[in-house]
């Protein structure tokens, strides 16, 4: 019998991932995400970012492996939910990668995402072939990311070219509101935090609980329609109630927000809508809502607002023949403010020249498409009149540019126009200025200047006029509360005068203007009021991230009325430094002055600020910022 040996070549080792490093510390800083407090990487679409796999092995040419980005509970590569992306000759996606390094067995890999990609959280993935099929990594948790918009790209659509604008309009994560009415106009800080620890999640959670299709998600317009729709519960069971009863007894009164992080974690932990919003908390969780997903966006307020309800771009104003008004009949409205929010976006289904801000709304006022929201309508088509495209840009040319139609109803009922008032509606248009805590006018983006009167009747000429004074007390949103009074007199006008002498009525309303301004959210006499918020320890600000210098903070308020206070609430924030706090008083007799310490730890960056709140049935929106 003769043996025979044999020798058999060893198999070669099949390649395995060890180890997915995604590699914040620097993707972060050049993607600009730095600020999310968070443990995954933040990284932005149309921008390359770096990832480390450290594999068994040295790579060899003949290895096939490619790296996947999975997003929802369904992906698929014709959705762009399941992104495959390959290197070298192996094909390519929509994602194109790259091999950076190559030491031993650990590569550094370059991944550029669409600038179109699905924006939200990605499950990421080693997928190695192998004589069985694909063989991909466990799931791992610490390696999710979330891709934003990107205002740094030029192929995203919510590029943004001016880095100043970048930083106001992304970056920033505080801002201010603006109030009260256009004689008197009243600055609200508010906290968009949309840094703040889990803000980035209850956005999306936002996007989930609207069911909108993640394939989507990828594209701005959708977004901010779908967005403008979540912010309120009006009819998909959103983020915020709307309530403009002066009754908050079943919830938190809009007047004692101080900033957006609240609400949206409330809302995310719970998905029970929060009580209550009005127009400025609506504009100010939706700006924290858009920034926190890449947009450029911005806060906006509109003195002497209109609410077309008929749909004709005029504002009817009805008046009985004895000259009362008509308000069983009268269906529009004039709020002293409206706020709402810009999106600096790309309107690739428009014609050309309709890019840029665009006009977006939350608050719930008219269904657009079968739900409570309003737009993207571009500035430029409203300021144009072409009131055609899409999407509501006929009912924001009405909140800004509509005739206010005085009509008065004669003994057999039949309407005719007495008086038509051409500046009244959108007489000013402000929003929060670039780099500063300062106001910016920008009414000339929605309006051209209104033409000149050139009436050449005799100046001469003087009538006297027996008005009627109506008084009401009534909402911001024009909504009457009570009616106290009817005051009739005779003044004697020149022609085409716009203001009547005062006379002894007025000295009858004065004790009623306080009444006015506190059920519309204002006082005249907050200046007594001394609300002050000191700091404790004063540790150089300009830290390095999420630094362990524990600092404090002293609220004190005296109330210097004359009767107690009662029901009051106290809140403190500050992005960056303490998230909200709040505290409850039963009553603060007259005189009294109470105190409130809290301590902290900042975890930003940079010059911050810290607002302090006093908010109760007396007296609202009692604020001081250091």
């Amino acid at each position: 019998m003769t043996s025979v040996l044999c020798f058999v070549p060893a198999l070669s080792v099949l390649l395995e991932a060890l180890k997915i490093n995604m590699c914040q510390d620097a993707n972060k800083p050049k993607h600009y995400t730095t600020d999310y407090y968070m443990q995954n990487l933040v990284v932005r679409r149309g921008q390359e970012f770096v990832m480390q796999v450290t594999f068994n092995r040295p790579l060899a040419p003949e290895d096939d492996f490619h790296i996947e980005f999975t997003i929802g509970s369904d992906p698929s590569p014709n959705k762009g939910s399941l992104v495959m992306v390959t290197f070298g000759n192996r094909g390519s996606s929509s994602w194109s990668g790259r091999i950076l390094q190559s030491q031993g067995a650990s590569v550094m890999f370059g991944i550029t995402p669409d600038a179109a990609a699905i924006v939200g959280k990605f499950q990421v993935y080693v997928a190695i072939s192998t004589g069985r099929g694909m063989q991909r990594t466990k799931r791992d948790p610490t390696t999710d990311m979330y891709l934003l918009f990107n205002a740094w790209c030029p192929d995203d659509h919510v590029f943004l070219p001016n880095e100043v604008e970048r930083q106001e309009y992304v970056l920033n994560d505080e801002g201010m509101l603006y109030l009260g009415s256009s004689s008197a106009v009243v600055e609200r800080p508010w906290t968009f935090g949309q840094f703040e620890r889990g803000i980035l999640d209850a956005c999306i959670f936002v996007l989930d609980a609207s069911q909108m299709p993640i394939y989507d998600r990828g594209n701005v317009v959708k977004l901010v329609r779908v967005g403008s729709a979540m912010m309120n519960s009006q009819d998909d069971n959103g983020v915020m109630v709307g309530n403009w009863s002066n009754d908050y007894s079943m919830g938190k009164p809009p007047t004692s927000w101080t900033g957006s992080t609240k609400i949206l974690l409330q809302y995310a932990n719970t998905g029970v809508p929060v009580c209550f919003a009005q127009c400025w908390v609506y504009a100010g969780v939706f700006n924290t809502f858009l920034r926190c997903l890449g947009i450029p966006a911005r806060v906006i307020t509109n003195y002497n607002s209109a609410h077309d309800n008929t749909g004709n771009l005029k504002t009817d104003i009805l008046f009985n023949a004895d000259g009362t008004p008509d308000r069983r009949n009268t269906r529009d409205s004039i709020w002293n403010y409206h706020c709402w929010n810009e999106v600096m976006i790309k309107r690739p289904d428009l014609p050309p020249g309709l890019e840029g801000w665009q006009v977006v709304d939350s608050t719930p006022q008219e269904t657009s498409d079968g739900f409570f929201r309003c737009g993207p309508a571009p500035v430029i088509a409203i300021k144009e009149g072409r009131v055609c495209y899409p999407f509501d840009c006929g009912f924001v040319f009405a909140e800004v540019n509509s005739d206010v139609v005085f009509l008065k109803r004669d003994k057999y009922g039949n309407l005719s126009p007495f008086r038509v008032d051409k500046t009244y509606i959108g007489e000013k248009i402000l929003t929060k200025a670039v780099g500063s805590q300062q106001q910016t006018n920008i009414t000339n983006t929605y309006k051209f200047p209104e033409g000149n009167d050139h009436r050449t009747s005799n100046p001469t000429i003087l009538r006297n006029v027996t008005a009627l004074l109506d008084c009401d007390i009534t909402f911001y949103t024009g909504v009457v509360v009570s009616h106290f009074k009817d005051i009739t007199f005779d003044v004697t006008v020149l022609p085409y005068q716009s203001e009547i002498p005062a006379y002894e009525y007025q000295a009858q309303l004065s004790s009623q203007t306080c009444l006015r301004f506190i059920v519309s959210g204002q006082s005249d006499n907050l200046h007594v009021l001394d609300l002050k918020v000191l700091e404790l320890q004063t540790p150089d600000l300009k830290v390095t991230v999420r630094r362990t210098k524990e600092m404090g903070v002293k609220v004190e308020f005296t109330n210097n009325f004359g009767f107690p206070l009662r029901g009051v609430n106290l809140s403190l924030e500050g992005a960056g430094l303490i998230s909200p706090k709040s505290k409850y008083y039963r009553e603060i007799p007259p005189q009294a002055t109470i105190t409130w310490q809290e301590t902290f730890i900042p975890w930003l960056p940079g010059l911050r600020r810290i607002t302090a709140l006093m908010d109760c049935q007396e007296v609202r929106q009692v604020t001081s910022t250091t």
